[in-house]
């Protein structure tokens, strides 16, 4: 595969901004940040921890767009949290969904993410190759 791809995935949350889901190129994948609303902004919980479930199940949709088969294939995650105390809420559903494959991570404390409502935001790099 050569050049690069980028996707649209039906069923996200559409970009706010000029940007599509996913890019790809060769067997390289980045995921942009994901947050936890289905595609009606209007359902967005009022769990953190809901809301990264939500975030996380858009990042493996985006990566299984672009080629990705799971979590194996996830070689960096940036996590966003509005309050950084909450990482002990979604670290179980984070073991849950990565399992043996833990990729480099950074976890981040933001102010704000596009919404005042939301708490999370999830960014992904994959390696999709042999």
């Amino acid at each position: 595969m050569s050049g690069v791809e980028r996707f649209m995935v039906p069923g996200l949350l559409a970009p706010v901004s000029h940007y599509c889901h996913v890019v790809r190129s060769g067997d390289h994948v980045w995921i942009s940040g994901m947050v936890g609303a289905r595609e009606d902004r209007n359902d967005l919980p009022e769990s953190v921890a809901e809301q990264f479930r939500i975030a996380l199940g858009a990042v493996d949709t985006a990566l299984r767009a672009a080629g990705g088969t799971g979590p194996e294939n996830i070689v960096k995650v940036t996590v966003y949290l509005t309050d950084v105390n909450d990482r002990a809420k979604i670290n179980p559903i984070r073991e849950e969904y990565f399992g043996e494959h833990r990729p480099a991570s950074t976890l981040v404390e933001v102010s704000a993410l596009v919404s005042p409502a939301m708490k999370v935001e999830i960014e992904a790099v994959a390696y999709v190759g042999d």
